[in-house]
């Protein structure tokens, strides 16, 4: 195992901030990050977070959320909404999701997020998805959630709440291992939908809830 290095930790973070950087360059001060966690479930809410950071803020081991261990994820969760300017969350519920489809819903809950904010940024930088934010400017980033600082703090307070929710899922739904899966659509996890059918969770416009539940209507 690779023995973590303070010094060398500092410099991957800085080198987080250049997408912001550019933005303050063209003289934009209030940067937000947005992102998403579980757009891919088969279960539940999407949860879509907004952050602006202070300038050049240094989080140790700050990554795109997927990339760290639940424990770290939980110890940056409080350091980020700590230290941020501002922060939100916003859930899209399964019914919001299957009405309009996930990329719609997903779109309409990132702009709810932005809105949600206490303090209004000028500028808007986005994992992967282009969307308007009214008149703020915005720039979509392929990965995002590695390449920017802002990004990644959004993608952490939005996984970590969502995973919080997840472990009350399987309190209420017990056997399809949402504590474990989080709604994903692992072997366990479909094994547990043929076995015991869809819960009043699971998002009916989603392969393969929604064919099970064509099958049984017919």
């Amino acid at each position: 195992m690779r023995k973590f290095s303070a010094d060398l930790d500092r410099v991957r973070v800085e080198n987080l901030y250049k997408y912001e950087m550019e933005a303050r360059a063209d003289g934009f001060k209030l940067i937000a990050g947005v992102d998403e966690a579980g757009r891919g479930s088969l279960v539940g809410a999407v949860m879509v977070a907004a952050v602006i950071l202070p300038e050049n803020l240094y989080l140790e081991r700050l990554d795109d959320s997927k990339k760290l261990s639940a424990k770290v994820r939980e110890v940056l969760y409080d350091e980020i909404i700590s230290a941020a300017i501002s922060w939100n969350v916003v859930s899209v519920d399964i019914d919001e999701i299957d009405d309009k489809n996930i990329y719609n819903a997903t779109l309409e809950g990132m702009k709810l997020a932005v809105e949600g904010l206490n303090v209004q940024p000028d500028f808007v930088l986005t994992d992967a998805m282009k969307v308007e934010f009214g008149e703020i400017k915005s720039r979509s980033i392929i990965h995002g959630d590695a390449l920017s600082a802002s990004i990644a703090a959004a993608s952490i307070i939005a996984k970590v709440t969502r995973d919080r929710l997840a472990d009350e899922w399987a309190k209420f739904y017990p056997g399809y291992g949402f504590e474990h899966n989080r709604g994903y659509g692992t072997k366990e996890h479909i094994a547990a939908i043929e076995r015991l059918g869809p819960c009043p969770l699971h998002r009916k416009s989603f392969n393969p809830v929604k064919s099970l539940l064509e099958k049984n209507l017919s």
